[in-house]
């Protein structure tokens, strides 16, 4: 087997595995938060190399921060943040067909 068949399956194999980690991410969202909160928890131990730590503190899911301000509303204690410029006295439009 030649170095060029070597390196083109190395590289197609890559992006195998890049595309079937991107579907997983988009098609299971809240596995795929649960699976790198979990891959997270085990890198970012004190004993562990501060290489493997940053690579943890990357790979933990925005939901799992723990912020409370955020609204992503995965400990039931904070409701979604409303917008800013959102105004009380506004009232949404709402169209009805006509009376015959």
């Amino acid at each position: 087997m030649n170095t060029f068949a070597v390196v083109q399956a190395v590289i197609i194999g890559l992006l195998v595995l890049g595309s079937a980690f991107y579907a997983f991410r988009k098609l299971l969202p809240g596995v795929s938060a649960r699976a790198l909160a979990s891959a997270s928890a085990s890198l970012n131990k004190p004993w562990r190399s501060p290489l493997l730590q940053r690579l943890g503190r990357r790979l933990q899911p925005k939901q799992a921060t723990g912020n409370c301000g955020d609204g992503c509303g995965t400990c039931g204690t904070c409701g979604p943040t409303p917008p800013k410029n959102a105004r009380p006295d506004v009232q949404p439009l709402e169209f009805r067909p006509r009376q015959r």
